[in-house]
């Protein structure tokens, strides 16, 4: 059976990209930037914390992570639960040693849960992102009108609360809606973490100020190498590490970019893993063409470089 004509039209069918929250750009034809300290390669490093619960609804569909077994799988929620216990200070320990930054996107459920570790995390000086509300409230087209604005507003309530103000956003799942961009702009939060059209930060339009997105790489996200695809520690620490390598050769030609990764706390925390992290710590912190800083350090650099390189004046930007 043919599915009828109205089901093809698109309103947004054109040239390059089909929407308009970005424009469609080669990356030759930007113009280069540097990032401070003339740093070939922003180094952009996220740990998640994210509360999975034992019996999650799993509507649109399961958060990656999410349980697996007939409830009550207790097997992989204590997985999750040793990541928030006692992977997320391995991690915190190997970047206070290598002297690196990171930004920790926190579900707003788990603020109460683990203030520990969230204290842990502002004492070494990284950026709290916020996560949502939990793995669970997933952000999409299907929810009610009003539904998804109550999530965010409730996410930045427990936030203040908490007594901490996020500009980064991520998503749970990384997921979107069509209005999402809108209504975290609405709530405040000027840098996001669900997209990745570029490997430079892209200016996001909505309905109110630009979101920057700082472009965190699903290829280089630790749990899906490591646990999904099976690779070894071996190939995962390679892989970031080239990463790196390969963009930094890349500056002279298109100036600074971002290379964004994972590591999630009940995957990269884990005691076996402690030496493939340990190396991808010592040689990002040993590499004179790496800036290492949080996704809003990251915006705010590109957009300030940005606007020298271009020479117009900020825009659509909350100060």
């Amino acid at each position: 059976m043919p599915v009828p004509d109205a089901y093809l039209a698109y309103p947004h069918r054109a040239y390059g990209s089909d929407q308009k929250r970005y424009p469609w750009r080669p990356s030759v034809d930007r113009v280069p930037i540097a990032w401070p300290g003339k740093a070939a390669v922003a180094c952009m490093i996220v740990v998640p914390l994210e509360f999975h619960m034992l019996n999650p609804r799993g509507a649109p569909f399961k958060h990656p992570g999410a349980m697996v077994t007939p409830y009550p799988d207790l097997r992989h929620f204590t997985t999750r639960d040793y990541g928030n216990r006692v992977g997320v200070f391995r991690i915190l320990r190997e970047l206070k040693t290598a002297g690196l930054k990171a930004t920790f996107p926190v579900n707003a459920a788990l603020l109460p849960r683990i203030r520990p570790a969230i204290e842990a995390v502002v004492a070494d000086g990284h950026e709290i992102a916020a996560y949502g509300l939990d793995t669970d409230h997933i952000h999409w087209a299907g929810l009610e009108p009003g539904v998804e604005r109550s999530w965010v507003q409730a996410t930045r309530t427990a936030f203040d609360r908490a007594g901490l103000r996020p500009r980064t956003w991520m998503s749970p799942a990384r997921h979107q809606s069509f209005e999402t961009l809108d209504l975290i702009a609405e709530a405040g939060f000027d840098t996001c973490l669900d997209w990745e059209p570029d490997s430079v930060p892209t200016p996001m339009k909505t309905t109110g100020r630009d979101v920057i997105a700082a472009p965190l790489s699903t290829e280089l996200d630790d749990r899906l190498l490591l646990c999904d695809r099976g690779q070894s520690e071996a190939e995962w620490a390679d892989q970031i590490l080239e990463a790196v390598r390969f963009t930094s050769g890349e500056a002279p030609r298109l100036g600074g970019q971002v290379v964004g990764f994972t590591l999630t706390p009940y995957v990269s925390g884990q005691p076996f893993r402690t030496w493939a992290l340990r190396k991808v710590m010592a040689q990002l912190a040993g590499d004179a063409a790496v800036w290492s800083a949080t996704a809003s350090e990251i915006a705010e650099a590109w957009l300030s470089a940005s606007t020298r390189a271009q020479g117009e004046p900020r825009r659509n930007r909350a100060g």
